[in-house]
């Protein structure tokens, strides 16, 4: 007996030694050295392992690797191979150089007198007499090279819905400011896309709000029955000391994954002709492999294709089935047209045939959103999604490419479905929406979410809201329970910032000059005593309805100025107000004319805080790096 109990033991301890360790992940991005561009096929592999990958069109990189770390090896056709050791690093960017006496170069050269070849969708042609290529991109040897027009390339047809930047209003004549919250991030990872290609992004396609959503902010968890915390703060507005700057804050109920209800998820998946480029169809695949290891048992998958035809290529099938899921996405090919109409009304289909309720019923629309085949036009899209949201279905969309994209579409047909939007430009923006914010992505806690703030007229000379532009709504739909709105979802935060001129203070911004024959009326004698006893600037009211509510619930929160300075303030607040003046600045605004990007900068590395991920470090590089578009 005691002879069994001893190999029993030694049987345990040798099995120990088989147990797979634990794992973390690191992301990182590469680029070159030289110019600071994003590095394409470069061979990320743990030393001393099997374990590897490579970087994605953006220079983007996942690894998962023990958590005991090691040593990661960078290298690529002519450029010097890196060693970084791991360490307590979650996020790992690595610059390479070009290897100037690697033999490889040599080996590459083309005899041809000038070459032509396409980098980031744009020709070369050699100053000397010969060319050089590596990684697929032509290069001249020790010599520089000339940008010039391909006229191979084709047309830029991406589309982005126009906005006049909201102005100042009197609060005398307009105290109400009504607007619905908006989570999506989209606008600011297509922008990124833009400055990382070395161009100036459309106007248009700047949502300032949608920028500042992007970034997690530190506020405080909801206590109590309500899904959300709210926080006010006020300080000196960073572009214009002379004006005011009010931070608003929610905060969203954060709920643990295993908490979390079950989902029925319909993948609907544009498999057309226009999505074979490397950045869509197989960037889309690797995107969806991510969700789907964060599936369980109790969830249900089922993938919906179209292109010139809709069609079901894998019925509902359990979280737990990952192999099969994967499986079914690893054969997709792209070609054909698009008709996004039919693909919509088949995924809604099936997601209501496998509805769960209580749980989260949801339609992924994965896109560049260029549908020609069918209800193609934005009014008939609209009116597809309305008439499903009825159903209990929300729907996420999720962007992909670059050159025919529809921004415009993709916007729209979210807001319609009761759901968010993103657009996915590398994998590492992948792992950030799918993955890292899994739970706010897919699982709404709160829909249709409304703002209406009131200014104090005793306080508040003029006042304008800093973005939501085609979020605004009217005062009266404020208590209108049947007027759409946003969705909230698990540990989201919305952050909103209102620029404010003080009563008293002199602006270049001022509304109405003062009037020559008679002094400006104020409103009724009661109502100006009223505003003049409070020390009130204004009163944040927000409305929200449960996921499956038809009755919103009033939240009411006032807000006095404390006179707190800009140094002062919170790591939210000047983060925040970093982002946005960015953001004007890309939009060339009147109202951060005298306000610099080196002042954003440094106004940005002031407020970065912990940034575990990364995200807030990315964007200080990213504003470092648009001297090169031409961005004061």
């Amino acid at each position: 007996m005691k002879k069994h109990v001893i190999i029993l033991a030694v049987l345990l301890i040798a099995s120990m030694g088989f147990i797979a360790p634990e794992e973390r992940t690191i992301s990182g991005k590469v680029t070159s050295e030289s110019d600071g561009k994003p590095l394409a096929g470069v061979l990320v592999k743990l030393k001393g392992s099997s374990i590897n990958t490579s970087s994605d069109s953006q220079g983007s990189y996942i690894i998962k690797v023990p958590s005991s770390g090691g040593t990661l090896i960078y290298s690529l056709v002519a450029m010097k191979t890196k060693e970084v050791p791991i360490g307590n690093q979650n996020r790992i960017d690595v610059n390479l150089q070009l290897d100037v006496t690697n033999p490889d170069l040599k080996n590459l050269a083309d005899s041809s007198p000038t070459l032509q070849g396409r980098v980031a969708g744009v020709a070369i042609q050699s100053r000397g007499n010969k060319m050089k290529r590596f990684n697929g991109n032509p290069v001249a040897e020790y010599k520089s090279y000339d940008i010039i027009e391909n006229e191979f390339q084709p047309a830029n047809t991406e589309e982005y819905s126009g906005i006049s930047e909201n102005g100042f209003h009197d609060p005398l004549k307009d105290p109400l400011s009504t607007f619905s919250i908006d989570v999506d991030a989209a606008s600011y990872s297509n922008i990124r896309r833009f400055i990382h290609l070395g161009q100036r992004p459309p106007k248009d396609a700047v949502r300032v709000e949608e920028m500042i959503n992007y970034f997690d902010y530190d506020y405080a968890q909801p206590k109590g029955e309500d899904p959300f915390s709210i926080t006010t703060e006020i300080s000196s507005a960073p572009w214009n000391p002379k004006h005011k700057l009010v931070h608003i804050g929610l905060q969203g109920k954060n709920i643990a994954k295993d908490n979390l209800p079950p989902s029925n998820l319909v993948f609907l998946i544009d498999v057309s002709g226009s999505m074979s480029d490397e950045n869509k169809l197989p960037l889309l695949k690797a995107s969806f492999k991510l969700l789907v290891e964060q599936l369980r048992e109790q969830d249900r998958v089922a993938i919906v294709v179209y292109a010139g035809a809709a069609g079901l290529v894998l019925p509902s099938t359990s979280g737990s089935d990952k192999k099969k899921i994967i499986e079914a996405l690893e054969n997709l090919q792209a070609g054909g047209s698009t008709a996004g109409g039919a693909g919509i009304r088949l995924a809604y289909e099936i997601a209501k045939e496998n509805f769960k309720k209580g749980g989260n019923n949801r339609v992924i629309l994965a896109t560049d959103g260029d549908f020609n085949v069918g209800e193609s036009s934005n009014d008939a899209m609209e009116k597809l999604i309305e008439s499903k949201r009825n159903d209990g279905i929300f729907l996420t969309t999720l962007g992909f490419g670059m050159g025919n994209y529809k921004d415009s579409k993709m916007e729209v047909l979210a807001d319609k479905g009761n759901g968010n939007y993103m657009y996915i430009d590398s994998i590492l923006e992948a792992q950030k929406a799918l993955v890292n914010e899994f739970g706010g992505t897919l699982f709404t806690i709160a829909k249709d979410v409304k703002l209406q703030i009131e200014f104090n007229p005793a306080k508040v000379k003029s006042y304008r809201l800093i973005g939501y532009e085609n979020r605004m709504l009217k005062s009266e739909d404020f208590n209108n329970d049947k007027k759409d709105a946003g969705e909230l979802g698990s540990g989201h935060s919305v952050t909103a910032l209102y620029e404010v001129i003080p009563v008293g203070v002199e602006s270049s911004f001022d509304l109405v000059d003062a009037l020559k024959y008679q002094p400006v009326k104020k409103q009724e004698p009661v109502l100006v005593t009223k505003s003049d006893l409070s020390n009130e600037i204004l009163t944040v009211k927000f409305r929200y309805k449960k996921p499956d509510g038809d009755v919103s619930k009033l939240i009411v929160h006032p807000l006095v100025d404390q006179h707190v300075a800009l140094e002062k303030t919170s790591d939210n607040f000047r983060w925040s107000a970093a982002v946005a003046a960015f953001g004007m600045i890309l939009r060339e605004s009147d109202y951060v004319k005298n306000y610099s990007t080196a002042e954003v900068i440094q106004l940005a590395q002031s407020a970065k805080g912990k940034d575990v991920e990364g995200y807030r470090i990315e964007f200080i590089n990213l504003m470092k790096s648009t001297p090169a578009v031409a961005i004061r």
